[in-house]
C-alpha cells in the first residue's frame, strides 16, 4: 500500500459519485466521468489498494427495526492501564456501535443504539457499569440526528 497516493480530479469525481450511492454501477460512473468502465474499475481498485476506500456497506434504519434510542456515553477509566480490557468488553456489547479513544474529560466515548430508554438503562446498569476499569460514565440521549454525511469530496 502506497501511503503517499495523491488523488486527482477524476478520483475526486469518482469518490463523490460512489459516496452518495455505493451501488451505482461502474458504467454509470464511467459515463458521468467521461471515461471507460475499465478505467473506473482500475481507479476504484487503486483507491481500495491505497486504503482511500475501505469498504461499502448498507445502512440499516435502526428505528425501522425497533431501536429508537440513540445515546452517547463518556467513559471514565480508573486507570489508563484498563483501556484494553474495557475496549474488549465493549466489543461484546452489540448495542455499542462506535467507540472512540479520546482526549478531554473522557477516556472513551461510545455511541449506543437501544430499543428504548429502559433498554438503555439495562445496558448501563447491567453491562457497562460492571466492566472492570470503568470508574463512571456520563450519558447523553440524542433527541434527533440532523446531519450525517460523508467527507465532502
Amino acid at each position: 500500500m502506497n501511503t503517499t497516493y495523491q488523488i486527482d480530479n477524476l478520483d475526486k469525481k469518482i469518490l463523490a459519485l460512489i459516496s452518495k450511492n455505493a451501488r451505482k454501477p461502474y458504467l454509470e460512473v464511467a459515463r458521468e466521468c467521461n471515461v471507460s468502465g475499465a478505467a473506473i474499475h482500475q481507479r476504484i481498485q487503486r483507491l481500495f489498494d491505497n486504503g482511500i476506500i475501505t469498504g461499502s456497506e448498507f445502512i440499516i434504519n435502526a428505528k425501522k427495526i425497533g431501536y429508537s434510542t440513540c445515546a452517547f456515553m463518556g467513559v471514565f477509566l480508573e486507570k489508563a492501564s484498563f483501556f484494553k480490557n474495557v475496549i474488549h468488553e465493549l466489543e461484546n456489547i452489540p448495542e455499542v456501535i462506535e467507540c472512540h479513544y479520546t482526549t478531554g474529560n473522557y477516556s472513551i466515548f461510545v455511541k449506543l443504539l437501544t430499543r428504548d430508554n429502559d433498554h438503555l438503562k439495562e445496558i448501563i446498569a447491567d453491562k457497562l457499569q460492571s466492566i472492570e476499569g470503568i470508574s463512571r460514565t456520563e450519558s447523553f440521549i440524542s433527541l434527533e440526528e440532523r446531519i450525517k454525511r460523508q467527507l465532502p469530496i
